[in-house]
């Protein structure tokens, strides 16, 4: 209790950089649906979001390790804040691409220091318990900042000045804390395709949770919008999404460490077949006087959002103790392979068939994976060891690389 005391800082600090950042990726959206800017050129902002975020992922440990953990994360509060602000002053979509470039950059950066900063405090004995009150804070500040939609006027300058305020709120704890900063070498490792050479089937099974996620996130408000939802059904309708994700964690936990991972993999794969289907044909507009809509978010979110893990899971599988963080920090390199692209293709056919179509691209891309899942199912290998399935966020963790170097060194000195 009294390290998690000592950690509140970095914990309510994520909190805020959700909110600020996680908004306003609905906000641009609906922002530019109300300016009249195309569905493709709002899926360009969430490609220049996930552009700017792979670009994060990789250069923050360099700013890091040059100005250390606070600089660094004041460096990334004050992008993220006034790539917000300046939303209003041009109201443009390339102008706006660059900006969200800007915030996907600072987003990564900030999520570099955090979570380098917790990993410097713990050890074998508190890391799954502490990381686990990490995740829930982390999923709760993502829920918070769909939410948070509702109360917002699109592409008007007080909406986004106010989750400029937040952004730049994040800076305040951390500002305040008393926690030693850790120190970090000047040495780093990277391998961006050794997931693949762990497991194809994750590697693939990861670049479509890009593809779906990135397109549900960024262009998903496009979809609701033009499906007659006002702004509080927008937040609803991508509330509900969350919501079913964080359900899906235990009973996606209990199955896939009972069951071999290809075999849960093509559980889900079906589950969310199903969903993208039946929400792309529009099976029916209320069940039991609830819109569908509303229920087909909640499955998506349910079907969809376990996938990360599973395929995490079943790389680590195959993998040795001591290449788990190379592992992470690869994941993170093949979800921005599928997340960079993804919402310009989705937008462009919300622009060109109507929007059930972004569900039938991602039921698409499920299929694909699907069929794949089999043939590995059939000629695959196992794993010598099938460890115990985690739900794993989607941040920054090349950090993770160096931060192990820094206390192998340590205990060298020692």
């Amino acid at each position: 209790m009294r390290l998690i005391i000592s950690l509140s800082a970095l914990l309510i600090s994520v909190i805020f950089v959700q909110i600020g950042t996680g908004s306003l990726g609905p906000l641009d959206a609906l922002s530019g649906l109300a300016l009249g800017f195309s569905p493709t050129e709002i899926g360009y902002l969430g490609s220049a979001h996930f552009l700017g975020f792979f670009i994060g992922c990789v250069l923050s440990p360099y700013i890091v390790i040059r100005s250390g953990h606070a600089r660094a994360f004041a460096v990334m509060a004050a992008v993220s804040t006034i790539s917000i602000i300046l939303h209003p002053v041009i109201q443009h979509p390339w102008f706006w691409m660059i900006l969200r470039v800007a915030t996907g950059f600072a987003v990564a950066g900030a999520y570099t220091v955090i979570e380098s900063w917790l990993q410097s405090k713990l050890n074998n004995e508190n890391r799954g318990t502490v990381f686990s009150i990490y995740r829930m804070v982390d999923m709760t500040g993502t829920l918070l900042s769909q939410i948070v939609i509702a109360g917002l006027t699109p592409a008007h300058y007080v909406s986004y000045n106010l989750i400029a305020v937040v952004a730049c709120m994040a800076l305040i704890p951390l500002a305040l804390t008393q926690t030693t900063v850790p120190s970090l070498p000047k040495a780093q490792k990277f391998k961006p395709f050794f997931v693949y050479t762990l497991s194809p089937l994750a590697a693939l099974g990861v670049i479509v949770v890009g593809v779906t996620n990135s397109s549900f996130r960024m262009v998903a408000p496009v979809y609701a919008s033009q499906s007659g939802l006002s702004k509080d059904g927008v937040a609803i309708f991508l509330s509900l999404a969350i919501i079913g994700g964080l359900t899906a964690q235990l009973p996606a936990g209990m199955i896939a460490d009972r069951i071999s991972r290809r075999a849960t993999l093509i559980g889900f794969s079906v589950f969310a077949i199903l969903v993208c289907g039946a929400i792309s044909i529009e099976i029916t507009n209320q069940v039991a006087g609830i819109p569908f809509v509303y229920i087909g978010s909640f499955l998506f979110g349910f079907a969809t959002l376990p996938i990360y893990s599973i395929c995490a899971s079943h790389a680590s599988d195959f993998a040795k103790q001591d290449e788990m963080l190379a592992m992470s920090a690869s994941l993170i390199f093949f979800y921005a392979i599928g997340s960079v692209l993804a919402p310009s293709f989705a937008g462009y056919l919300i622009e060109a068939y109507g929007p059930q179509a972004m569900f039938s691209f991602i039921m698409a891309a499920h299929i694909a994976l699907l069929g794949y899942t089999v043939w590995r199912f059939i000629i695959g290998r196992v794993g010598k060891m099938q460890r115990p399935y985690n739900y794993i966020p989607r941040t920054s963790l090349f950090i993770v690389d160096i931060v192990r170097k820094r206390k192998r060194d340590s205990a060298k000195r020692k």
